[in-house]
């Protein structure tokens, strides 16, 4: 999820490296996707390596159904969680949103890999989880709860988060 976004796009690269039949870019902007999968296509072309199908998905992440759907339909083996409202003073200013966004997609693409056995399940969180002092720092580490949770509930999936902190390259982090 959040292939277009500025990690979601360098997991995207990292994974095609390792060769997968299929890899599938979960993003909610249109222009981020296309991005990204005009991309890794050509990166696909320059290598020649045509075994890897690439699968572009415009879809909210809070979309439970919509992710299941997407996961069973493709037998979905891991999922790379990278989908979030990352901005400290856009989610300060639109609070709903981010806590909308960050807690409950996140719950609603968990969810979904639960209700499809899918192997693993990564979720990419942010240093501003730790004692956070903002509403995206705050949205995060209920984030990260909401998996923590999930996972004791369910272990034929194994759960795993990481926190990053500023990343080269990231647009505005």
């Amino acid at each position: 999820t959040g292939a277009g976004g500025s990690i979601g796009s360098e997991l995207v690269r990292q994974a095609f490296a390792y060769q997968p039949r299929k890899l599938i870019l979960v993003e909610s902007s249109e222009f981020a996707l296309f991005e990204i999968h005009r991309s890794i296509e050509g990166q696909a072309a320059a290598v020649k390596a045509a075994t890897c199908q690439f699968v572009p998905c415009l879809l909210d992440i809070r979309d439970k159904e919509a992710m299941s759907v997407l996961m069973r339909e493709h037998g979905v083996d891991i999922v790379f969680h990278a989908a979030a409202y990352k901005h400290v003073r856009m989610v300060q200013e639109n609070a709903a949103a981010g806590i909308e966004n960050n807690i409950f997609g996140t719950k609603a693409v968990a969810e979904a890999a639960m209700d499809n056995k899918v192997k693993r399940f990564v979720m990419i969180s942010t240093d501003k989880a730790v004692r956070p002092t903002s509403i995206m720092g705050a949205s995060k580490r209920v984030a990260e709860m909401v998996v923590q949770a999930l996972a004791a509930e369910m272990p034929q999936t194994i759960f795993a988060m990481v926190r990053f902190g500023n990343v080269l390259g990231s647009t505005g982090s």
